[in-house]
């Protein structure tokens, strides 16, 4: 090793007098010169796993990285403790074990969109490489029923840190390597990387920090069940706009056996206005939305109590979040108003009922709330089934 032991501690913050010396610092030279050798062979490995993973669609962007040789001496030092627990009192790292009991010299995360994909990239990971471990951690309230399902160890992170790791096995040579892989929102990993920067090495974060890092960490989260949503409501605009057009093209052919028929005209024109009008409604009026997920995306957004937390940042750092929420908009320029005025007249959705639905979903009667959003998005679902039977029937005639 190039730099001295006194040096070295002093640069991590590690106190001298909490080195181990059953680690002798020559042993731990000897690993950081073997590691050096070994470390194009990992990257190589990193690349494998890496390029793997970027042939699953679902998957946004993919990160690899070998651990830095001192980021791996430091990590002997602060881990030997919890190993001679584990181990006994005579345990100490070596040449012939630290490639195995320190599981992500190989770390790779996968960073996908949509909350949802998980799953399809959890099968993957298993379908190509031998998992010898997964723990899932979550935000303390979460609903981690998904990964108890999939018999996942699940851990309650107090500061918000969402993730799912993955540690996998390669045998690409004789010498058995762990990798260890990561899977996270886009917005976990924004999150993740901030909260990373000022926690790591040395976990020494001010309340003030900790207070507005819990903040933007309820955002992240908001951010994510708000694209869950928007992605259901496009899955949903897709499966409608091919539906309506099955059902034109089913009232065209009804008009065609309609104009057939020997009966009188004034009796044709009557059932052909009436398809007319059915055609009009459902393209213009009816959108069908699962309102299963659209409850719990806003009933999750809705765990979220603002004011107590703004009060909470507020006492932590001394700020006056009101004063900074007025800063943060005057440096934004955006007209709310505006915005919501320009999201009505293209999406031809009435946002003041759309806003109400809202707020009603905060105080969880789901009842009001799906009432208030049939009312915002002028779905008459009584109407359609009605008309949807007078097409069957008049077909089936």
């Amino acid at each position: 090793m190039h730099i001295n032991k006194e040096d070295f501690l002093k640069k991590y913050g590690i106190d001298p007098k909490e080195y181990d010396e059953s680690l002798p610092w020559e042993h731990l030279t000897l690993i950081y010169e073997d590691y050096l050798k070994k470390i194009n062979s990992l990257e190589r490995q990193a690349e494998f796993v890496a390029n793997t993973l970027r042939m699953n669609k679902t998957i946004h962007t993919v990160r690899s990285r070998v651990k830095d040789p001192e980021h791996l001496i430091e990590k002997l030092i602060r881990k030997l403790p919890e190993r001679k627990d584990k181990y006994g009192p005579e345990f100490v790292f070596s040449i012939d074990n630290y490639l195995t009991e320190i599981t992500d010299l190989v770390g790779v995360r996968a960073i996908h969109i949509f909350k949802e994909d998980w799953k399809g990239i959890h099968d993957f990971i298993h379908e190509n490489w031998t998992v010898t471990e997964t723990t899932a951690n979550v935000r303390v309230g979460d609903d981690s029923k998904l990964f108890k399902e999939s018999q996942i160890e699940t851990y309650e992170r107090p500061t918000g840190y969402r993730s799912v790791h993955y540690r996998i096995e390669l045998l690409a040579t004789k010498v058995r390597t762990f990798v260890e892989i990561q899977v996270r929102t886009i917005f976990e990993e924004g999150y993740g990387e901030i909260d990373h920067l000022l926690r790591y090495p040395h976990n020494n974060v001010p309340d003030v920090l900790t207070a507005n890092l819990l903040l933007l960490n309820r955002m992240a989260g908001s951010a994510d069940e708000m694209a869950s949503f928007i992605n259901m409501l496009r899955t949903n605009w897709s499966l409608l706009e091919k539906d309506i057009e099955i059902k034109n093209e089913e009232i065209s052919l009804l008009k065609e056996k309609i104009n057939k028929l020997e009966i009188k005209p004034e009796e044709k024109s009557s059932i052909v206005k009436d398809l007319d009008r059915i055609t009009s409604n459902t393209v213009n009026h009816k959108i069908n939305l699962d309102s299963s997920p659209l409850l719990s995306a806003v009933s999750n957004a809705s765990k979220i109590d603002t004011t107590s937390l703004l009060s909470a940042v507020s006492n932590a750092s001394k700020i006056d979040t009101t004063s900074l929420l007025s800063a943060v908009s005057n440096a934004s320029k955006i007209d709310t108003t505006s915005l919501l005025s320009a999201v009505s007249n293209a999406s031809k959705i009435d946002t003041t009922s759309l806003l109400s639905a809202v707020s009603n979903a905060s105080k969880i009667d789901t009842t009001s709330l799906l009432s208030a959003v049939s009312s915002a998005a002028k779905v008459d679902t009584t109407s359609l089934l009605s008309n949807a039977g007078k097409i069957v029937k008049k077909k089936n005639e």
